[in-house]
């Protein structure tokens, strides 16, 4: 389950609301001391977004930020409640005088610090420090503004009424806010509760209006102000988000998140934590027409990776972005997946129970307990697994690792997408699919670049291609070769929004097709290759991909836990 926060600044510290990416009806508030108490939350919220500016400049030119000045004349009579944020020496000074001096220094014209803006610069310094401190953050942890969410749920129109008059909460404008927060799917249990002790009611209000632009980012329909955010001297993203304005004619200045949750800068931050754990595997470069036709072909050897598959990249990044309890880690696994948690757990030395179906390899299950798991077998299918998985998590207290609906999952398959860009850039790249989280990411990667990405699922496991036919997530029959590690029976709803706008098309590859790709990659190359870990080539052997003239055509080998007593049986 992917967890989101909403989060406002209040007396008493911080004010979150927390909740599913997909239930916000009913959210969790809590105050809490400091912003890394919202980050090392049990929830683990993947996306969490704040009432409080995130990237500072070095100097002011002009009104102010980029993003102050693009939101405030959306605000009709409200423009005033976006502050100007001065230069980060101004921020960081230590009493309100020499914020002052050090803001007209760095600005132009000089403009001073209001006494409004300085009481919230300590929270500011906050954000800053912890960003700096984990940039695994970054790419995670949003500004947002109430004021705009709630032009934005207004259909991109400024409130008439205001929060607060005299200081104190109006009652036509706090019932205005409920009502679009609710029309975005707040409960109205949450929205007419009363604060809680410590903060007020406006504080409580502002922190589920991010929450609203936290769920939007995670859904993909949320935009940034300003278009393509700029980023700060500490390499931190310099925007405020909200979700996406239903509006008849587009605003200067929105740009539209694509329709991911995975974003570039949270697969840079994957690729910078998971460095030194997981191994960068080469790519060989084909000859153009080596494959017969007028392209060229361009493998990449993931199966060289640690655990044999390109999994340990998201279990990497699962548990060094996490807080991992005292319980250890679980998942539940056609078997890839379970090695790649429980080589991850194995290096850093947290403790891993595993659960796996009864159509699970032994090979695959061997390797699991060679790195030092508790193995757990039952169930004839992968959904059996994972609902043994969510009791012992529920019942334990460890935490779950999802193989694919997950965006710390995402973001770290991701990074087989950048390390494969830096390596040989490809015009197109095959990927077989069988939960989705492995081209979910690598679809985050390219959106927006040239790379055509193509999803390749075995005729008899096509749950990535019945949900871009039905328009959404459908439960499929499983029956291939490749099962146990492309057998999901549900991509989900996180990896349907990824792949509907960014995946170009999926392609399905008979049985037969996989077995002979296997037996290509051996005789011809003398690789090793699982049947899931040989789909994407199969797609090439059986014509369901037709290369274009001098196209480079990327083929990723992404799993190599074959049983060597049936590859034999199939290369003899």
């Amino acid at each position: 389950m992917t967890w989101i926060a909403g989060v406002d600044g209040c007396r008493s510290g911080w004010i979150a609301a927390f909740a599913p990416l997909d239930q916000i009806a009913e959210p969790i508030i809590r105050i809490v001391p400091d912003i890394n108490a919202i980050i090392d939350a049990p929830e683990a919220p993947s996306i969490i977004c704040v009432d409080m500016p995130i990237g500072l400049p070095e100097r002011i030119d002009g009104p102010g930020r980029t993003p102050e000045r693009l939101v405030r004349p959306l605000l009709g009579a409200r423009q005033s409640s976006v502050f100007s944020i001065p230069a980060r020496a101004a921020v960081f000074a230590p009493d309100y005088a020499g914020a002052c001096a050090e803001a007209a220094a760095r600005s132009d014209p000089p403009r001073k610090v209001s006494k409004q803006g300085y009481m919230i610069f300590p929270k500011i310094r906050e954000i800053d420090m912890a960003l700096r401190a984990r940039p695994a953050m970054i790419g995670r942890l949003f500004e947002s503004h109430p004021e705009v969410v709630f032009w934005a749920l207004n259909g991109g129109r400024a409130l008439t009424e205001p929060k607060k008059l005299g200081g104190k909460p109006w009652t036509a404008g706090m019932e205005l806010r409920r009502n679009l927060l609710a029309a975005a799917g707040i409960g109205r249990l949450a929205l007419e509760a009363p604060a809680p002790r410590g903060a007020a009611l406006d504080d409580l209000l502002d922190a589920l209006a991010c929450l609203a632009t936290a769920a939007a980012i995670g859904s993909g329909r949320a935009q940034s102000f300003p278009p393509q955010p700029v980023r700060d001297a500490h390499d931190i993203p310099v925007a405020i988000w909200t979700p996406m304005a239903q509006t008849s004619a587009p605003q200067s200045g929105i740009h539209a998140m694509p329709a991911s949750p995975v974003t570039h800068a949270m697969i840079d931050a994957a690729a910078s934590l998971i460095a030194g754990q997981a191994r960068q595997t080469p790519v060989l470069a084909l000859p153009r027409g080596a494959l017969g036709g007028d392209w060229v072909p361009v493998f990449k050897l993931e199966l060289l990776q640690h655990a044999g598959s390109f999994k340990a990249r998201g279990a990497f990044n699962n548990l060094l972005s996490r807080t991992v309890p005292p319980s250890g880690v679980a998942a539940a696994s056609g078997g890839n997946h379970g090695a790649a948690v429980a080589y991850a757990a194995m290096k850093l030395g947290h403790k891993a129970r595993i659960f796996v179906p009864e159509i699970s390899s032994p090979a695959k299950i061997d390797t699991i307990r060679r790195f030092g798991a508790e193995i757990v077998i039952g169930g004839a299918r992968y959904d059996d697994a994972q609902a043994a998985c969510d009791a012992y998590v529920a019942a334990s207290g460890a935490m779950r690792i999802h193989p694919f609906s997950a965006v710390e999952t995402m973001a770290g398959q991701g990074t087989l997408a950048r390390e494969w860009d830096q390596q040989a850039p490809v015009d197109s790249a095959l990927i077989a699919v069988g939960g989705g989280g492995l081209i979910a990411g690598a679809a985050s990667w390219w959106a927006g670049r040239p790379t055509r990405v193509i999803g390749v699922e075995p005729a008899g496991s096509r749950a990535l291609h019945a949900a871009l036919e039905a328009g959404r997530p459908v439960d499929v029959p499983v029956d291939s070769v490749a099962a146990d590690s492309l057998g999901a029976r549900n991509v989900g709803q996180l990896v349907f929004d990824v792949c509907k706008p960014h995946v170009d098309q999926v392609v399905l590859v008979p049985d037969e097709a996989i077995t002979l790709a296997q037996k290509t990659l051996w005789q011809d190359f003398r690789i090793a290759s699982e049947p899931g870990g040989a789909a994407a080539f199969a797609a090439i052997l059986c014509g369901a991909y037709t290369p274009a003239p001098g196209e480079r055509v990327g083929i990723l080998l992404c799993g190599g836990n074959v049983d060597l007593a049936k590859l034999a049986g199939i290369a003899a």
